[in-house]
């Protein structure tokens, strides 16, 4: 386990998280179907267009021979757009300067194409004789490039948010695999630092011929481990469930100790139901075991308490062992799975929201003292 007389740590409360957005178009549901999406908003697009295209060509002199190349005119613009989309996707697998050379040559062409269509259009709708001329053409290509240039700005840059959006969601999922991942590690490096310490003492009772005491021993570590391992390693506990695990090594402890490990437990009944990382106390009190019992012939008190405080819980570990002064030249046996684990633990399951320090016990021997928030539901991101 850690040197125990480390500095202490603390860390400020986490500034209210916003209120979340309302879904709006732009929202991913909206964009769950991405082809659904597609449809709506082409749809969508071009009958708004052919709306405006009717209220200002027609508001002074609505006539057949205009509304019809109007509505013509919203046809073929809705037909090549289609053809673009599928170009447009095609060109997104080229490399970057190809790709922006062809959707800018694409552009080009539907361009002449829409315009030139338009120009044969009006004057087949006023029974009049078509006359195909450069002069016609140009005077529609502006309104055509500027229709066409906006519908693939539109195009790309939807593509381009749905493409962030997914990375963002990626990495979302990756940091939780890492995160969970990491709990784990630090939840099963707990475990084998129990276990030995436990064996070590089965062994030297078995070598003392007290064959009573260590099946005793072999019988609690059974229901210690049977009752810790059911939890998933990345599972928060509540703070009873985790005050009935305690007891459990604790009664392991007590076989080796006797009378000289004299334990004192005072929980808050309206904080039983706080969410806290599983074993996280149990280190802690491993600790003030070999630092503060072990060395002491006549061994050591050792206090667990917890506190509901507001919307906060305080969880404190002390001891009556010699304390900073005593321990000063007292080479440390960690094992390196002790303070810094629960540092690690208590800022992957609440973030900066917690304090986590340590120091000498005002009335002799070391504290340890941790506040959390106090959660009772599970949390989205959970404690190992």
């Amino acid at each position: 386990m850690d040197h125990r007389y480390s500095a202490a740590v603390a860390t400020l409360p986490a500034p209210p998280a916003p209120a979340p957005a309302r879904p709006g178009l732009l929202s991913r549901p909206f964009f769950e179907d991405k082809a659904r999406a597609f449809w709506l908003l082409q749809a969508a697009g071009w009958s708004g267009y052919l709306v405006l295209r009717m209220v200002s060509g027609v508001s002074n002199n609505p006539t057949l021979e205009k509304v019809i190349p109007i509505i013509i005119e919203a046809i073929v613009g809705y037909c090549l757009t289609l053809l673009l989309s599928t170009l447009y996707g095609y060109y997104r697998r080229l490399p970057r300067i190809s790709g922006i050379l062809a959707v800018i040559a694409t552009l080009l062409a539907a361009t002449v194409i829409y315009a030139t269509l338009q120009a044969l259009t009006f004057p087949i709708a006023s029974l009049a004789q078509p006359e195909l001329t450069a002069s016609r053409v140009l005077g529609y290509m502006f309104l055509t490039f500027t229709v066409l240039a906006g519908w693939s700005a539109l195009y790309f840059g939807i593509n381009f948010y749905l493409i962030v959006e997914e990375q963002i969601d990626q990495m979302q999922k990756l940091e939780i695999q890492a995160s969970s991942a990491q709990l784990a590690m630090l939840r099963y490096q707990l475990n084998p630092h129990f276990l030995f310490n436990t064996l070590n003492s089965i062994s030297t009772l078995v070598l003392l011929k007290q064959t009573d005491r260590a099946n005793a021993m072999l019988s609690r570590l059974a229901s210690f481990l049977r009752y810790t391992l059911a939890n998933e390693p990345t599972a928060s506990v509540t703070l009873a469930q985790e005050v009935e695990t305690l007891k459990l090594y604790l009664e392991i402890e007590k076989m080796r100790f006797d009378e000289r490990l004299r334990t004192r437990f005072e929980i808050d009944p309206r904080a039983v139901r706080a969410r806290l990382p599983s074993l996280l106390l149990q280190p802690l009190v491993e600790n003030a075991i070999k630092y503060a019992v072990t060395p002491q012939e006549e061994g050591a008190d050792i206090a667990i308490s917890a506190r509901l405080a507001g919307d906060r819980v305080h969880i404190a570990v002390s001891d009556t062992g010699p304390g900073l002064i005593g321990s000063k030249t007292r080479p440390s046996l960690s094992t390196g799975v002790g303070l810094a684990n629960i540092r690690e633990r208590l800022m992957q399951a609440f973030g900066p929201d917690h304090r986590f320090g340590t120091g000498p016990n005002p009335k002799g021997g070391f504290r340890v003292e941790i506040d959390i928030p106090f959660q009772f539901e599970e949390p989205t991101r959970e404690a190992a």
